[in-house]
């Protein structure tokens, strides 16, 4: 009776397969946990330029009014919370706020008593141009309606 395995050939060449893949998997792994770093104002972390933001919202009769403080605002997101759930989308029509800009403009919120305005930042990065959403809960304006 003879006994036949793979020949060394095929098992080196499967080791060294499972070794590519494994370490492409752990690459793609670790890449994916880095975040690139956007900066704004000359280098500042737009994170921390998301500590500077201030503005001022009102809502009444279905027209929302935005009056911006220090940092320019590129766009502005709406969080419309009602029965328990939420929806978040871009407000119409904001084309974003220099500083000590001013925006009014009519949004549809149905039957929701609150809203809360989360403002978004450009900034750079190697890549380019990007957008940054800032904290909802740090950043976050609060209209209760």
């Amino acid at each position: 009776m003879r006994k036949k395995g793979v020949s060394p050939v095929i098992a080196t060449v499967l080791l060294i397969a499972m070794v590519v893949v494994i370490g492409l998997i752990i690459f793609l792994w670790f890449q994916g946990m880095t975040q690139e770093s956007i900066t704004k104002f000359e280098g500042t972390n737009i994170e921390l330029v998301c500590n500077d933001v201030s503005f001022d919202a009102s809502y009444s009769g279905g027209e929302l009014s935005i009056n911006n403080g220090n940092v320019p605002i590129y766009r502005m997101k709406l969080k419309i919370i009602q029965d328990g759930s939420y929806d978040t989308v871009d407000v119409d029509g904001f084309d974003g706020l220099s500083q000590g800009g001013s925006f009014s403009g009519s949004i549809n919120i149905g039957s929701s008593e609150n809203i809360i305005l989360i403002p978004v930042l450009l900034g750079s990065s190697e890549r380019g141009e990007r957008t940054f959403v800032c904290d909802e809960k740090q950043h976050g304006y609060e209209i209760i309606i």
